[in-house]
């Protein structure tokens, strides 16, 4: 029976992904999407045939580029300062490969490392109309909506567990990964509300709104079903950026207390005996590790300051004190403490993933290229916030969207190593695609960014 119901996923995994491309011949920019979810879903994971014989996310790769040479218009197209500084990171990058500590897990980490960086360089030259903006959030957000929703069934059923939770894959990589996903799920929070509110590929309706706040509540339920504490932060965080954004504060809050109040009862005991080694890193062996390795890492990076390449941290050893207090009763407790050695351990931090494998020169050029982001989006939403031309009402809400689904991956970048996750980067390409679309819009035809108010005819 599971080996009919894996033969079954695996022949319309493999349909839909031929489908997804041959539909590019007539419309080239399927191949960008086409790509966005081969790298997103991975579904070359997930099947055993065809698809994992044949190289299909170069292959799209390759279809994209080539038919954007091919078949699109060009006129207007320039480099945007920050699609600059990703080149630089680009650039950089390639040449602390070729003078890494480890040569071959370096190597075999740039091969996917180049792809995101170049096709988040890529992007923007392609999201030249609102439509092919919208469709290329759309489908980020339903590819990401293919693990979520599962994992999210599964967390009702059975509550999940810190490393228990299977995916669409038994595969603890990219975002496959409990924390990353957890991660990338409430980054999607935001884009999903947006969809259901301005798409026109989906017009609102009560199906489209119900869809998109079932998904939402998968990605809520990822941080409780792989129990990443991560996840929990992100979440915290999203919810103080969307009160700026809501017009009825004070019904916001009542309706985020009234939820918490029904919610934390029914949350799994073990999710939260978990979330309580928030407050004390030395009660958690895995905060315990992070520390230590973030500390080495400061260590590392003053004898490399331009890094140690991809993969670096492989060098490591570490060693902490963990602390388990052991009760008696009569508030009496023995505090029990345990040295623990350890070797390889990964970073866990993108922050620290930069400094350990890019230095001080990569760590700076990833923050300025993120930071540039938050600004962008800042200056877009405040200039379309008040009385925008009608046809613009969705620039301010998707910029403040996708800024909101940046800072959250910043947040969660803190303790989780995403520092290349070719999710995080279709981000960057898409807020560089409606900075460049804007920028085209107004050189165009100039549209004042606010509606003139009419002045009244003097009294004859």
């Amino acid at each position: 029976m599971q080996r009919a119901r894996t033969d079954v996923l695996n022949l319309f995994l493999t349909a839909f992904v031929s489908a997804f491309l041959a539909a590019g011949v007539r419309r080239p920019f399927l191949f960008v999407l086409a790509y966005a979810y081969i790298d997103i879903v991975a579904p070359q994971k997930v099947t055993w045939g065809f698809l994992q014989s044949v190289p299909v996310s170069l292959i799209a790769f390759c279809c994209a580029f080539g038919a954007w040479m091919v078949a699109e218009d060009k006129n207007g197209i320039r480099l945007s300062p920050r699609q600059m500084v990703l080149l630089l990171l680009l650039i950089y990058c390639g040449l602390t490969t070729r003078t890494a500590d480890f040569p071959e897990q370096a190597l075999e980490k740039w091969g996917w490392v180049w792809k995101a960086l170049v096709f988040a360089l890529f992007l923007p030259l392609t999201l030249r109309t609102r439509l092919r903006i919208e469709a290329l959030t759309l489908i980020m957000v339903l590819s990401v909506s293919v693990i979520v929703i599962g994992g999210g069934i599964k967390t009702v059923f059975s509550g999940g567990g810190y490393g228990e939770l299977k995916l669409l894959v038994n595969d603890n990589t990219g975002l496959y990964e409990g924390s990353i996903i957890s991660t990338v799920a409430i980054c999607v929070i935001p884009l999903a509300l947006w969809l259901a509110r301005y798409g026109t590929i989906f017009r609102p309706n009560w199906m489209v709104w119900a869809f998109a706040l079932a998904l939402c509540f998968a990605c809520v339920l990822m941080p409780v079903g792989t129990q990443a504490r991560t996840g929990l932060v992100c979440f915290g965080v999203l919810l103080a950026m969307m009160l700026r954004s809501t017009k009825r504060r004070l019904l916001y809050l009542s309706l985020l207390g009234a939820g918490a109040l029904v919610a934390i009862p029914l949350l799994p005991s073990s999710f939260s005996e978990r979330m309580s080694t928030i407050q004390n890193h030395k009660a958690d062996q895995s905060a315990s590790t992070r520390v230590a390795v973030w500390k080495w890492t400061i260590e590392f990076a003053k004898d490399h300051p331009f890094g140690g390449g991809f993969d670096a941290f492989r060098q490591n050893a570490v060693s902490y004190d963990t602390e388990k207090a052991d009760y008696a009763g009569d508030n009496n407790a023995v505090i029990q403490t345990e040295r623990i050695e350890e070797k390889g351990r990964a970073y866990h931090s993108s922050y620290f993933e930069m400094l350990g494998e890019q230095g001080y020169p990569g760590l700076a050029l990833w923050l300025l290229l993120h930071v540039m982001g938050v600004i962008h989006m800042e200056v877009i939403r405040r200039q379309y916030a008040k009385s925008p031309p009608e046809q613009f009402a969705w620039v301010t809400p998707l910029a403040d969207a996708l800024q909101q689904a940046q800072i959250v991956y910043l947040v969660g970048g803190a303790f989780v190593g995403i520092a290349f996750q070719p999710f995080c980067y279709m981000l960057v390409g898409l807020q560089c695609g409606l900075s460049a679309y804007i920028g085209r819009v107004r050189r165009a035809a100039p549209v004042p960014f606010r509606a003139r108010r009419s002045v009244p005819a003097a009294a004859g």
